[in-house]
């Protein structure tokens, strides 16, 4: 059995939004989704992305295959007008230069960016609000036909930084840990995996503030010997970190169960553990043994 130990995941609050993208084909909306929800940078106050999963023709406005993903900034003061600006950035450069794409909001919400100013615009002039498929739209006319986009998407409140860490006694265990555990949170409604598996988790103190977040030394298993006050065990040799975002505490805390049940019956995974930073971060806690 699995040893889980008696710790809590650190999480804060966020602010995002949902969004359905189709596409003509698979290739295109995969090359959409790819590109729109890579790079995650909200340790540069930026944004991060994810999958949360895919829609099949019938469950989707256009009657074409989507795919549902969510944008997120840290939640704070004008995190709103900061969600507004990266989210157009995300579409603009991931989603509109891709041939077929259209983006529909999939949020229930009564706050809206309207898209108008910084994506809608990219018409120049000649784009145009239109009704299509039951959704107030603006077509915006491209060099390969046109791009749709639903004039206002919602945006709310959610949960960022849900997370388990698998300790492993090597690196194909650790892979094997993380992609189980990716797939069991991509079925949990509503959560998304920003990171995929993460490698580098960081801590809050750093030797070099001008570049944000740095190596978390202590759970580094090539320092165990190194180090005198490492917190690796002698058998570890690889600590992959699934770090969680979820439009609401509960979905978090469905996600982290069952990343951390998908991993039971992997060989080489000693213990489960979570990142925490002793209350510093963020308001919630979630305790693995209550899980």
């Amino acid at each position: 059995m699995i040893d889980v130990e008696d710790t809590y995941a650190e999480a804060f609050d966020g602010l995002f939004s949902r969004l359905l993208v189709t596409a003509e084909d698979d290739k295109r909306l995969m090359k959409a989704i790819s590109s729109s929800t890579a790079l995650p940078c909200t340790v540069f106050n930026e944004s991060e992305a994810g999958v949360e999963g895919f829609l099949s023709e019938d469950k989707t406005p256009d009657g074409r295959k989507g795919a549902v993903i969510q944008i997120w900034v840290n939640y704070g003061k004008d995190s709103s007008e900061k969600l507004e600006y990266e989210l157009s950035k995300r579409i603009r450069q991931g989603v509109l230069v891709v041939p077929t794409t259209r983006v529909f909001n999939y949020l229930e919400s009564e706050e809206k960016i309207d898209t108008l100013d910084r994506i809608g615009h990219c018409g120049d002039g000649y784009e145009s609000v239109e009704e299509r498929f039951g959704r107030e739209v603006i077509n915006i006319p491209l060099m390969m036909g046109e791009f749709l986009i639903e004039k206002n998407i919602g945006y709310r409140k959610g949960i960022m930084g849900g997370n388990v860490w698998f300790f492993c006694d090597s690196v194909k265990s650790a892979l094997e840990a993380g992609d189980l555990a990716v797939e069991a949170v991509s079925k949990v409604k509503g959560a998304i995996t920003a990171f995929d598996i993460c490698s580098a988790g960081s801590k809050v103190e750093t030797n070099y503030p001008e570049i944000g977040p740095t190596t978390n030394h202590l759970f580094c298993p090539t320092l165990k010997n190194r180090l005198k006050d490492s917190l690796v065990p002698m058998h570890v040799e690889s600590i992959p970190e699934i770090v969680i975002n979820a439009v609401s505490l509960l979905a978090v805390k469905a996600a982290m169960k069952a990343a951390i049940e998908s991993v039971r019956d992997v060989e080489g995974v000693l213990k489960i553990s979570a990142g925490n930073y002793g209350g510093m971060l963020g308001k919630h806690k979630i305790w693995l043994n209550e899980l």
